[in-house]
Parts: structure tokens; C-alpha cells; sequence
């Protein structure tokens, strides 16, 4: 199988076609599309979250994440999945970049909540605003090597917010 056809899969598609393409791709899908404003995010990310509610209950849960880039740089799929035995969120998004400017969709699916997305990307680092109508939230990516964070703040479900923690797996 060719190295782009490897890469020809939804994020739609599932995380366990998702990570297989990923770690079967290995480095390659890093350096293929090293430059634009996702550079950096690129590949398969494993840590930890802590999740607040709206019941003022915190948890603390494993995650994966699994980001994509096209060809150019320029558009951006993003996956997280964190779960324990008695919660989970599952986290995408796709995302388009233009002269720094994101815009894009984005959705939870356990707690059913999506809208578009507006912000910022520079290398490592992305800054988003979602409007999903009664739903508003933010989303901050900050990657330093390999070590990343992902802050999310929400209003109008019962999900409050997520600070996950991320090293490259």
C-alpha cells in the first residue's frame, strides 16, 4: 500500500483505523507535512485529562489524541477520545488555516455538542472559539516538543471544562 493511500481515511472513520494508519505511517506523516500552521500537532498523543461537570464532580481520565494534516499543511484533523470506567468525552474537529486564521467544525459527541470554530494557529500552538448556538465554549493547543496541553471551556452543557496533559506516543 502507497504511503498516500495509507493517509486516505476519515477522522470519521473510527480511532481504531485512525491510530492504525498513524502508527503504521509512523514519522513519516510528521515530516511529509512538516510546515503550515499545524506543524507540530501532527501524529498520535497519549495522556491524561482532568474533566469538571456541571454536578461540580471532577475525574480524571486517559486519553488519546490523533491529529491529521493534509498534503499542504493547511487543513487539520483532529481526534481525542479520554475515558474512564465511568465517563468519557470523545472530541473532533476539522479545521482549516489561512494567514493564521482557523475556521472550521467541531463536536463532542457524549455530551452532544458542536459548533464552528474561529481562531488563531501558529506552529504548536492553536487558540479557538466554538459557537455552537446555546453552546459556546474555547479550546487552547500549546505543544512544546513533545509535550502538549489542551484547555477546554465550555458553557450550556454539562461538561465545564477539560485540561488534558499529552506526551507523543
Amino acid at each position: 500500500m502507497s504511503a498516500s493511500r495509507k493517509f486516505r481515511f476519515s477522522i470519521e472513520g473510527g480511532a481504531r483505523a485512525l491510530a492504525g494508519a498513524v502508527i503504521l505511517s509512523g514519522t513519516m506523516a510528521t515530516s511529509a507535512v512538516a510546515d503550515g500552521p499545524f506543524a507540530g500537532l501532527t501524529g498520535t498523543w497519549r495522556g491524561a485529562a482532568e474533566v469538571r461537570l456541571q454536578s461540580g464532580t471532577s475525574e480524571t481520565l486517559k486519553c488519546f489524541a490523533y491529529y491529521t494534516q493534509k498534503s499542504d499543511g493547511g487543513e487539520l484533523g483532529l481526534a481525542i477520545r479520554c475515558a474512564s470506567a465511568s465517563n468519557k468525552i470523545e472530541l473532533r474537529a476539522q479545521l482549516a488555516a489561512t494567514a493564521g486564521k482557523v475556521s472550521g467544525r467541531w463536536e463532542e459527541r457524549t455530551y452532544n455538542a458542536a459548533g464552528d470554530v474561529s481562531g488563531s494557529a501558529q506552529e504548536g500552538r492553536l487558540s479557538l472559539t466554538i459557537d455552537g448556538g446555546a453552546f459556546k465554549g474555547s479550546m487552547a493547543v500549546r505543544t512544546i516538543g513533545t509535550s502538549q496541553t489542551v484547555s477546554i471551556k465550555t458553557e450550556g452543557i454539562a461538561l465545564l471544562g477539560v485540561n488534558i496533559n499529552l506526551s507523543r506516543g
